[in-house]
């Protein structure tokens, strides 16, 4: 019997890459046989010592600059994927950004960077992601949603807004392009040590803890196993699904 969790000769797009939940998700998928590519905006550095780490461990994989905000930049780094793989199988909408703050002393800068990054970003690589994808009548999409988007925050209605809009995205486009062959689901992490949560006070830590039935917080290694399932034959028949993984936060 064949391995559903067998990735191999499938090439995939992880933005956001560099670090956190993104380079997890690029460590698993390559570990499974996949070709990565490492999506980064501005930490090239960082990108490339991912890739340094999956080629050590004998997977394969390249850094590919992608400024999800971009049109150009989007199609630009599916147009290299394909030319240099032929195909692209997964994209994994990782990238993203917060900006905190009450929404009655939230700047129109912060709201416009976090809905362009956060959801207009996962809006542009799905599209592009969608030429090859419906050529080759197969594919996979995920979007990294958050519990935030699913129960809400005080002082992150924005971001809370973009997580919940792909919720949105991934039901609706999952019903456009399911005759195709082509997947879409998401994955909703709750409370994860990454750096964009490492700037919370103890006192906030501490408050997000006891919310958490499983008594941690997870790492990004516990996010990366879920988004594996649903790339490859063992999610083939799940689609417009969110697969939470959150300790119990939200039930």
């Amino acid at each position: 019997m064949s391995d559903p969790f067998d990735l191999s000769g499938r090439s995939a797009l992880v933005t956001g890459a560099s670090r956190g939940i993104g380079a997890a998700v690029a460590h698993a998928l390559a570990s499974r046989g996949a070709w990565v590519a490492v999506g980064f905006r501005s930490r090239e550095a960082e990108a490339h010592a991912v890739v340094a780490e999956i080629v050590g461990q004998g997977g394969a994989a390249a850094a590919i600059q992608v400024d999800v905000t971009e049109t150009p930049s989007v199609d630009a780094a599916v147009d290299q994927i394909v030319s240099l793989r032929g195909r692209l199988d997964v994209l994994v909408n990782n990238a993203g950004m917060t900006r905190d703050a009450l929404l009655a002393r939230l700047r129109d800068e912060d709201l416009e960077a976090v809905l362009d990054a956060n959801l207009k970003g996962a809006l542009r690589c799905a599209r592009a992601a969608l030429r090859p994808m419906l050529k080759q009548r197969e594919g996979r999409i995920i979007q990294v949603t958050s519990v935030v988007g699913e129960q809400g925050n005080a002082g992150q209605t924005a971001y809370a807004a973009s997580k919940a809009g792909l919720v949105g995205m991934t039901r609706s486009l999952a019903l456009e392009v399911a005759r195709r062959g082509i997947t879409v689901n998401a994955v909703s992490p709750g409370f994860v040590e990454t750096d964009m949560t490492a700037a919370l006070s103890e006192a906030q830590r501490e408050a997000v803890l006891a919310k958490i039935p499983l008594g941690r917080v997870g790492t990004p290694a516990d996010i990366a196993p879920a988004v594996v399932y649903l790339a490859g034959a063992a999610g083939a028949w799940v689609t417009g699904q969110v697969l939470r993984v959150n300790g119990g936060m939200y039930l």
